[in-house]
């Protein structure tokens, strides 16, 4: 469970430094009536309530399992990871985006155009802290691998999603001191209004990245490969195992993984002899990878396997 509660400090320490820094956005909105600070201040708004709804997608998916839901809630956390994404788009985006338009429409100067530099410049600390937490915790899950990898692999949606948040935020900080600068120095308000749909589009990219990856766990995505691999090499090494077919996985939460195994067993085995082995196999399984919450095993001959195993199982043919 340290991938989970890696992921609660993030979110955590994310909500710690964005209502800090919403708060202190919306004072310099209205004091200064900039248009880029108030998408900033939306932005932030958003992303408090954001890591909200992730930590209450973490209570609901630590249920147990029940009659009506056998497997459990985990993927509860896939479900309210793109609720996030929403409103990431909804919210964040769209309210940008239409403070950009409108102040483009009807520019209007900035006022003390120094407070807002100075909130933007704690804004940028708050969130420079928050996002150095997050990243610190998502690199250490996956050391080994690059970012884009690390992303790509990963199976736990805070994780990931406080990185992109508040790497958007950073961004969209400069950007708003950039339009701010703009306007001032060349006596230009609707640079502000530039300002704010710039936002809104680096929001709305953040929203769609954040949304297909999410999209793809909560439908179903298999297991890391290596956890795959373990899995057939324990299965071939135990005892009255012939061949290791191949399995099929089914990732339900950053915590909790279906394993489908297709095993020949030696052909002497009787059937309590073929329960003992799945026993002992189920057993090394679950003490080497404690993420495996369910395992079926089919007893099935390798080229029953081969006729009947769809495309997506993994791990191929048994060796000869």
């Amino acid at each position: 469970m340290a991938a989970n509660t890696d992921s609660k400090v993030a979110v955590y320490a994310a909500l710690a430094g964005n209502l800090l820094v919403a708060c202190t956005k919306i004072a310099a909105a209205v004091w200064t009536g900039s248009s880029a600070m108030m998408s900033e201040a939306i932005h932030s708004v958003v992303d408090t309530s954001n890591e909200l709804v992730l930590l209450y997608g973490f209570h609901r998916a630590s249920r147990s399992p029940d009659p009506r839901h056998p497997l459990g809630y985990g993927r509860e956390l896939y479900f309210w990871s793109f609720i996030v994404a929403l409103l990431l788009f909804a919210l964040g985006a769209g309210v940008s985006l239409y403070e950009g338009v409108a102040h483009l429409m009807q520019p209007e100067p900035i006022e003390n155009p120094a407070v807002s530099y100075v909130v933007l410049g704690l804004s940028f600390i708050f969130e420079a802290g928050s996002w150095w937490v997050a990243l610190k915790r998502f690199r250490a899950a996956a050391p080994e691998l690059s970012y884009i990898e690390a992303f790509r692999r990963s199976k736990d949606p805070p994780a990931f999603m406080v990185v992109f948040e508040d790497s958007a935020a950073l961004i969209g900080i400069i950007i708003a001191a950039a339009a701010t600068a703009a306007a001032v120095t060349f006596d230009e308000p609707a640079w502000d209004g530039v300002g704010s749909i710039l936002i809104g589009l680096v929001l709305a990219a953040t929203s769609m990245v954040l949304a297909r990856e999410s999209k793809s766990l909560l439908i179903g995505e298999p297991a890391d490969p290596e956890l795959a691999r373990s899995v057939l090499e324990i299965a071939r090494a135990s005892a009255g195992v012939r061949a290791a077919n191949g399995l099929l996985t089914v990732q339900l939460s950053p915590q909790q993984v279906v394993v489908a195994l297709s095993i020949e067993f030696a052909d002497e085995l009787r059937a309590d002899d073929i329960e003992r082995a799945v026993v002992a196999i189920e057993t090394e399984l679950r003490a080497r990878h404690p993420v495996i919450a369910t395992l079926f095993v089919k007893p099935q001959t390798a080229n029953r396997y081969r006729e009947m195993s769809a495309p997506q199982l993994q791990g191929g043919p048994a060796p000869a």
